[in-house]
Order: C-alpha cells, then structure tokens, then sequence
C-alpha cells in the first residue's frame, strides 16, 4: 500500500470539503485547497493556522495554476464542480468549461506531474430513471441533464488514462445530508429540516419517490480511506455510495420526529404536493461493503439532528434568506466567466 502525504482537495472549501479538509489534517497529510470560495473565505477558519494546510483562492480551469500546485502533491481528491442540475442550467456552457473541460485537463496535468492517485467525486445522478428494484455499478448510465451527462464523460476520460502508476476511482454518491461549515440548504433532507425548524412544515412533493442519502460524515470518512486501500482494491473501480435509501414521505416523518424532539416543536405540519418529478431509485451499496468493507454508520435521523444542533447553537444565521446557503442563488449573484 503506497503511503500519500500531500493531497490536493479541489473544492476544499465546499460543503463535502469542509468537512473533510480537517479529517485529512487530523491524519497526518499536507494539504493544498484549491477553490473560488464563493460561498465564504472563512469555513476552514477551524484548521486555518495548521502548517499543513495551504488554502489557494484560484480557478481550477487555470492551467498555469494548476501546474504549479500539481507538481509536488502526491494525491487528488477532485471535489469542485457548478453542483446540481439548477445551478449547472444557469449557464450550461459555462458549467461544461468548470465540470468537463477543467476535468480533462486536471486529469491530463496530474498525470504529467506524476500524481499516484486521483480520486473523482461523480454522481449517482448518472444513471438517470431506473426500473431496477436496486441501480448496481454494473448497469447502463442513462443520464437526463448536461450536469450528470458531463459527469459520465468524466468517468470515461479518468477511467481510460488510469494505469499502475496512476490509480483512479470514482465514487457515485448519494445525497450527501447533514451539517457542514459551509452548509448547504437545498438538499432535500437539509430544505425540510431548515423548514421544519423555521417555517414549522414541511411540503413533500409526491412522496413515494425513493431517494439515496449519505450522510457527510460517512461520506468525507470515505474520501479519507480512499487514500488507504491498496491500489489493487481500488484501481480503475466505480463505487456507490448511498446507504440510506428512503421514500420522500419517510424523509418528511422522520425530520418532523426529530425536529419536535431537538427544537421542541411538536406542531410541524407535513403538506403532500402534486408533482411531475416522480424520479425513484434504489442505490445499492453492496459493491463497496463487500469490496472495501466501507458501510454508513450514520443514519438519515442522525443528520437532522447535526442541523438542529447546529441552529440551537446559533451557527445558521438567517437560514431562510441567506443566499450562501442556496447554490442556485448564490450562482445567480456573481460572475465565474
């Protein structure tokens, strides 16, 4: 097993990689993040005097950038992307130069600078609407946007130049839930928390839709072990990632269980609306327990109550309001050209 010591997190200031960037220094690695901070200079604060840890404010579409900071790291963790099909859809060619165009040259650079190990943050979002009872690795990816369809020529691209001496991985997470110092509250379990807390109801559209979760504890766990398996567990492999696979109205009864409980609001209404997005699927996990022996130890009930605790500690101001909470919005206020 080949031991890493500096790591390049892009995106490290995001809402994965807050999280994630101090389990990395706890570890013992250097690390290097790179990303725009659009949503806030201040969410490595926490870890921010560590000698181990350098924090780039810069463009991973600059390939001058991205030369210099390559050259000496052993390791990549690819987080940065324009996340979700809405803030993608704002302008879809601009998202195509940060999540594709970007990405082909990240990996072409790392390859170049000798990089060991790139680890690539995909999504399940790329098999589209499955029939299947459980969506496995091995089925066909349908993907029904330009966000998850540039996701699944990532893969291709990354898959294609891997070889022993540059191992790569891609993991599909599910919906990642739960609290981060860069909180994001439009993710389905975090918008009907946020809403359970501040508006005291919850409006579920449909409800019967199946949707996978992870919580961001278990999944930023997993970006650590990422840097341990051996190269031959690991090389060329896709993995899922989403233990928690749960119907929207289940999502709705346990968030109103637990907010009542934490917040002592015990009137939280749950309204069912028509909708026209009746997307369901089961993301089975089974791939990566049986292979790497990584199974979520942190339930969907456990990231409501992060969030809860996280607002009665007075840590998400004006949650309804503030746009650095919300992508989309945040998207719409500046300017990444």
């Amino acid at each position: 097993m080949r031991k890493f010591k500096k790591v390049l997190v892009t995106g490290g200031a995001g809402y994965v990689g807050a999280v994630l960037v101090p389990k990395l220094l706890a570890k013992g690695y250097e690390v290097t993040v790179i990303d725009l901070y659009i949503y806030g200079e201040g969410v490595l604060d926490p870890v921010k005097d560590d000698p181990r840890l350098k924090q780039v404010k810069g463009d991973i579409r600059d390939k001058a950038l991205m030369e210099r900071e390559l050259k000496t790291m052993d390791a990549v963790i690819h987080l940065a992307c324009i996340s979700n099909d809405p803030s993608y859809e704002l302008d879809p060619v601009l998202g195509k130069t940060i999540n594709y165009d970007a990405f082909i040259q990240l990996v072409d650079i790392s390859k170049s600078c000798g990089i060991k190990r790139f680890i690539y943050a995909s999504s399940s979002s790329v098999y589209g609407i499955k029939e299947e009872e459980n969506v496995t690795e091995d089925l066909s990816l349908e993907p029904l946007t330009d966000y998850s369809k540039y996701k699944a020529l990532c893969e291709e691209y990354l898959l294609k130049e891997g070889s022993a001496d540059f191992v790569v991985l891609i993991l599909r997470p599910a919906t990642v839930c739960g609290y981060s110092p860069r909180l994001r509250l439009d993710l389905s379990v975090n918008i009907l928390t946020n809403h359970a807390v501040n508006k005291g109801k919850i409006t579920v559209f449909g409800g019967k839709q199946r949707r996978p979760n992870i919580h961001i504890e278990d999944m930023t766990d997993l970006y650590v072990k990422t840097l341990e398996y051996p190269d031959e567990k690991i090389n060329g492999k896709i993995f899922n990632a989403g233990y928690y696979n749960m119907k929207m109205m289940e999502i709705a009864h346990t968030v109103q269980k637990v907010v009542s409980n934490e917040m002592g609001n015990g009137n939280i209404e749950i309204i069912t609306s028509p909708t026209n997005d009746n997307r369901s699927y089961h993301i089975s996990s089974e791939k990566i327990r049986r292979e790497l022996g990584f199974e979520a130890k942190r339930p969907v009930e456990q990231a409501v109550k992060d969030i809860c605790r996280a607002f009665k500690a007075g840590k998400i101001p004006n949650a309804m309001e503030d746009k650095r909470y919300y992508n989309i919005k945040t998207m719409q206020a500046i300017s990444l050209k």
